[in-house]
């Protein structure tokens, strides 16, 4: 007869107390962590970054300098002027090739550019030319307080996005 012994590392098991024995995590544990840990990054996201007000506001920023740089870069490789432009009243932007868009009703818009290449009093524009020069001028996009500025160098042509100084 073979003597019956229990598998290595079994009877150590049984013979701990129970309450030094390693317990898993239930599911309820591991979504209450999760739900946590979600709260606090939404929470810092939006103490660090202004909200999600602040969020659009950069968001629009962005996309303007994004085409204020495609309309350069089509006037380089296209060798011909590019315009772009932008109607702080009906809050509609036009690049080239038919690009249009619409920023959201809750910024304020402002324009500084030269007075020659507006297309209207109420509109303005930024000519680009084939050597990357420009107009120059500043799309300033504010709510509630914080402003971005969208640069646009005359002589280089060069697009910058900064925060512009709160009011």
């Amino acid at each position: 007869m073979i003597p019956c012994r229990p598998a290595p590392g079994t009877a150590r098991r049984r013979s701990m107390p129970r309450h030094r024995r390693a317990r898993g995590v239930s599911l309820i544990e591991l979504i209450v962590v999760i739900v946590l840990v979600g709260l606090m990054s939404l929470l810092a996201a939006s103490a660090m970054g202004g909200g999600f007000k602040g969020m659009q506001l950069r968001g629009a920023a962005r996309e303007v300098a994004s085409q204020l740089r495609y309309t350069r870069t089509r006037a380089i490789a296209s060798g011909q002027t590019q315009r772009f432009s932008i109607d702080p009243r009906t809050r509609v932007w036009e690049a080239p090739d038919g690009r249009r868009g619409e920023l959201p009703p809750a910024l304020g818009i402002e324009f500084t550019g030269a007075r020659q290449a507006q297309v209207r009093d109420d509109a303005g524009a930024i000519l680009f030319f084939h050597d990357g020069a420009s107009t120059g001028g500043r799309v300033r996009l504010v709510r509630e307080g914080a402003a971005w500025d969208v640069d646009v160098r005359w002589l280089t042509g060069e697009v910058r996005v900064a925060r512009g100084p709160a009011r």
